[in-house]
């Protein structure tokens, strides 16, 4: 009798639903954050249907899907740094899930300014051409898919060391992607300033001894470290686009008379990590302490 006749044909192994984890569990974690990744488009396209975003609501979404690609791809920078210092490894379960929606928040801003442009694809293409910013920000664009395209366990297998190569563009990327936010925000660099801050931060912590990455001391040194690069790197921009006095707009970050300004957001978010960072070891030093060594609670 020929066995193999009557071998059952190998099953071709699943794919894990978005929502679960690698042992096949529903994830909280990943349903709450594809909730909160799929949220900034569906309250984008509310409202446009509801026509809420002016009179050029088309481009009102563009700028939006533009301002989740870039804030996605900060916040997948992020996860890395937050898993390590809250010591939450399972946080690194969403992080290809960000990068990946990031990359299609970015493609959803290209076919919308296709869109803008009445589908006249071959004006389109002269534009990212002849237009710097955009071909700034279609170079990030490519660069993202191609990091999306190759994020599955598939291309880990197949590209094997080169995949780890291929993904450290992210930090080449990312410095592109927010001088295509810089050129494109025009007068208002607000928070194209906070993010360059916070992308200092992001990478210097990377270059750190891993020792350090996650010692109390060493980021509360980089909140004041954090605030001083963001504040030079604002005062070199606008040197450069409007010919701005740097050392007046340096003047103006160490006064908080009119509010604070975005050198002070980004050293104030590298602060709260440090506290954060301080507040874990607290924690974690008093569940050291055994039980009967620990005070008794007062009665009073």
């Amino acid at each position: 009798m020929d066995v193999t006749a009557t071998r059952k044909p190998a099953r071709k192994p699943r794919k894990r639903a978005l929502w679960r984890d690698p042992s096949g569990r529903v994830s909280a974690l990943k349903v709450l954050c594809l909730l909160a990744l799929v949220l900034p488009g569906l309250v984008l396209a509310a409202e446009w249907q509801m026509q809420h975003l002016g009179a050029r609501p088309v481009t009102e979404v563009i700028h939006g899907a533009g301002l989740w690609t870039i804030r996605l791809l900060y916040a997948s920078l992020a996860i890395t740094p937050l898993a390590a210092i809250l010591a939450w490894p399972r946080l690194l379960l969403v992080r290809r899930m960000v990068g990946v929606a990031c990359a299609l928040y970015g493609g959803a801003h290209l076919v919308l300014f296709a869109r803008d442009q009445n589908w006249m694809l071959l004006h389109v293409a002269s534009e990212i051409a002849l237009r710097i910013y955009l071909t700034i920000g279609f170079v990030a664009l490519l660069g993202l898919a191609a990091l999306a395209i190759t994020s599955s366990d598939a291309w880990v297998r197949k590209l094997r060391g080169n995949w780890l190569r291929l993904h450290r563009l992210i930090y080449l990327i990312a410095p592109i992607a927010t001088l295509h936010f810089f050129l494109q925000s025009k007068a208002d660099v607000s928070e194209p300033v906070v993010m360059v801050g916070l992308l200092a931060w992001l990478l210097a912590w990377r270059v750190l001894p891993k020792s350090w990455r996650t010692n109390w001391a060493t980021l509360l040194a980089m909140a004041p470290l954090t605030f001083l690069a963001t504040a030079l790197i604002e005062a070199g921009w606008y040197a450069v686009a409007i010919h701005a006095d740097p050392l007046m707009i340096l003047g103006a970050d160490w006064d908080i008379s009119f509010g604070l300004r975005p050198p002070h957001w980004a050293g104030l978010i590298a602060l709260g990590v440090a506290l954060v960072a301080i507040a874990r070891g607290v924690v974690k030093s008093r569940r050291r302490i055994p039980a009967a060594k620990r005070p008794a609670p007062s009665m009073s």
